[in-house]
């Protein structure tokens, strides 16, 4: 005789909730995630990267009541941070678009083919750009990924030359929550949206992947190799932590 098998008790654990709203701040139409966390005992508002996104983390089983509430209680501060990231206008000729920390005056050439460059007009910086005018944003983005692999394959060529450790590739990514990593087999990863930063900027973020292939932490090791590598660290540092958002902000849509 074979025994009977009971059968497995179902999970009376209730799953953790996630759910998608907006929410109206002064003039903007902003989204807004809403996730429950078991160990949270408040409500936390984070702003995303960039201001384009907001993330609310709750307890478990908050009343939206409550959340409505903690979010009017929190309008003006939300104002207040939100206007440092400026318009959430697309780039449109005449605009401007910062390139290596410099503004550029963007200017469409009508033309339907060419190439998107750099370039002055009158002793002004520009980025000419051909093709519809809807498809601005998108050949911007382009351009900007373009340059962003130039500069940093260049300087992560150097760093890790002076380390000697191998790269094993570079990929450009748009990503909100940090703007490099690096991976356990070599592989460096960058936001191109560092391109806009100055040049010491773009140095730093180079240095700070190129020293995790030696350093796969944040010690005191791993900080004394990148400012090795990239003296004004502590400069750099500052200026991401002031206009790393506002570079965020910039929608290319």
């Amino acid at each position: 005789m074979f025994p009977l098998l009971k059968k497995p008790l179902r999970s009376r654990v209730k799953p953790l909730r996630k759910f998608e709203r907006s929410l109206q701040v002064a003039d903007r139409t902003l989204p807004l995630t809403i996730r429950e966390h078991a160990q949270a005992t408040r409500i936390t508002l984070r702003i995303e990267p960039g201001g384009r996104a907001l993330r609310l983390t709750v307890p478990t089983g908050l009343k939206e009541r409550e959340i409505d509430s903690f979010l009017l209680r929190h309008d003006q501060w939300l104002r207040t941070k939100l206007a440092k990231f400026g318009s959430a206008d697309s780039l449109q000729p005449g605009s401007y678009l910062p390139l290596r920390g410099v503004p550029h005056r963007i200017v469409h050439t009508g033309s339907l083919r060419g190439l998107t460059e750099e370039s002055l007009e009158d002793g002004e910086p520009v980025i000419r750009v051909s093709g519809l005018e809807d498809h601005l944003g998108r050949r911007l983005e382009a351009f900007l990924k373009k340059e962003a692999r130039i500069d940093l394959e260049r300087l992560v060529a150097i760093h890790a030359g002076r380390i000697g450790k191998p790269v094993k590739s570079i990929t450009m990514k748009d990503t909100r929550s940090r703007w490099g990593s690096c991976s356990w087999n070599g592989s460096l990863s960058f936001s191109w949206r560092i391109v806009m930063a100055p040049p010491l900027v773009i140095d730093y973020l180079a240095a700070h992947e190129v020293a995790h292939l030696k350093e796969m932490n944040h010690g005191p090791d791993f900080w004394a190799l990148c400012e090795r590598l990239c003296p004004a660290t502590d400069e750099a540092r500052r200026w991401l932590k002031s206009h790393g958002s506002q570079l965020h902000a910039i929608d290319f849509a």
